[in-house]
């Protein structure tokens, strides 16, 4: 009997080479992996399961680039008074505190809750960094959990820093190890890691120099943010007499595995170096407009060769959010109506999924021969013609009014005809109030 899935009679976007619109198209799954991409008419007689897509769309699950599972449970959360009047307040007063708050199963169910809206969202692969001060050792085991549960592809790191003091900090270098050597042993498994640094303000010399030496001899890079705000790079100059992106540079953090996220405040120099040790940089558009922290100049890191991808930085469970985002905050703060639009297809469509086969080793974010079988299907009815060279302008200005209805990973149906598979998801939402009030009394 054969165990291949057949997805029939929609119209498959590849996003293999370009758009790559098929009309009546049909994508062929074999375990893992798509066996084969074509028009219906060509495949011949279809063997095992038929899955008939007839006036939807076909196409790879999305990619979130930069997230923060852990910043479920803030949603809802009292604002301060007075407010926060700038960023590092912000981290001091909110996330900071919310992070300490947090147990591991805590962090299980504030993951749980941000993939099964990830997945209804038709998002399968989230890269995400972690932070939980008095639950370190096992909290990216829990997260793993999570996504084996709900079937989202997750790409790991715990937030190493200085601000917690000498022992989280040696928990938190000793997570991201034990974590790495885990998923590498475990090759088709749902989650890999990579090593997470909080950001060069809270990372003393001796601190950074211990979690580059913890990485030699590894592929693995490093994920890390960058001058998210000035506090960052005017605390790097005051202290190290360098600017954070030469900072990392010199102490061997850069490179085409590590992931830089936001990017905002650099200068010319800084760009260059981003480029020449190939660096990938993950934008943030509605967390940056949220924090008021500004606009990272990725007309700037594209035009000198920087792979720019696109993240939520946890501000959102849908990739469509922050793609419409790109295209409007650039065209705005610019001021110019030809910015945005082409740099918002770029850093969802083809450079999130060359920032995961980077970091992370899979093949994902196109529909071709040999490419791991994460599929998604939308309820999408085009109100104009669709093809190969307009397809971004029905991501930004049609999908997000669309439904997702069915998602695959790895092979596996996740989420069927608008329900989750495998999971209770009104037992995860229950649980995860209940839990997130015994966070908020603590906070």
């Amino acid at each position: 009997m054969s165990d291949a899935v057949w997805i029939s009679g929609g119209t498959v976007v590849t996003l293999d080479n370009g758009a790559g619109v098929i009309d009546d198209g049909a994508v062929k799954i074999r375990g893992s992996e798509i066996e084969w991409v074509g028009l219906r008419t060509d495949a011949g007689s279809m063997d095992g399961e038929v899955v008939y897509a007839g006036g939807k769309l076909v196409l790879p699950g999305f990619i979130n680039a930069h997230n923060h599972f852990y910043s479920t449970f803030a949603c809802g959360l009292a604002p301060h008074d007075p407010p926060s009047t700038n960023f590092k307040e912000i981290l001091e007063r909110l996330w900071w505190s919310l992070d300490k708050a947090l147990t591991l199963e805590d962090v299980r169910y504030s993951a749980l809750v941000a993939m099964t809206r990830a997945i209804r969202a038709g998002v399968t692969t989230i890269i995400d960094h972690h932070a939980s001060p008095n639950a370190v050792t096992g909290s990216l085991n829990a997260i793993a959990d999570a996504a084996n549960d709900v079937g989202v592809r997750s790409g790991l790191c715990y937030e190493v820093s200085n601000r917690d003091g000498q022992q989280i900090a040696d928990e938190g270098v000793a997570e991201n190890a034990a974590f790495i050597e885990k998923s590498a042993g475990d090759p088709n498994g749902l989650s890999r890691g990579m090593f997470g640094l909080h950001a060069s303000m809270t990372l003393d010399d001796d601190l950074l120099a211990r979690c580059v030496d913890a990485m030699k001899g590894k592929d693995h890079g490093f994920h890390i943010h960058v001058s998210e705000s000035t506090f960052d790079p005017d605390d790097s100059l005051a202290k190290y007499g360098k600017r954070v992106v030469n900072r990392l540079a010199d102490a061997g953090v850069l490179k085409p595995s590590t992931i830089c996220a936001h990017c905002i405040h650099l200068d010319d120099a800084e760009h260059e170096l981003l480029g020449s040790t190939s660096t990938c940089v993950v934008h943030n558009p509605q967390s940056n407009m949220n924090n008021g922290v500004g606009r990272a100049d990725i007309q700037r890191m594209l035009a000198t060769g920087v792979c720019v991808g696109l993240g939520t930085d946890g501000m959102s469970a849908t990739m469509l959010d922050d793609v419409r985002a790109v295209n409007l905050l650039h065209k705005h703060d610019t001021g110019d109506p030809r910015v945005g639009f082409a740099e918002a297809g770029s850093l969802l469509l083809e450079n999130n999924r060359e920032i995961v086969k980077r970091c992370l080793g899979w093949d994902v974010g196109r529909l071709a021969v040999g490419t791991k079988a994460d599929v998604v299907l939308m309820d999408y009815q085009a109100p104009t013609q669709l093809g190969s060279k307009n397809f971004l302008g029905h991501v930004l200005f049609g999908l997000p009014n669309a439904r997702v209805e069915s998602v695959m990973v790895d092979g596996v149906w996740r989420f069927r005809e608008g329900a989750l598979v495998g999971v209770d998801e009104r037992e995860i939402f229950a649980k995860s109030q209940e839990l997130s009030s015994d966070v908020w009394k603590r906070f």
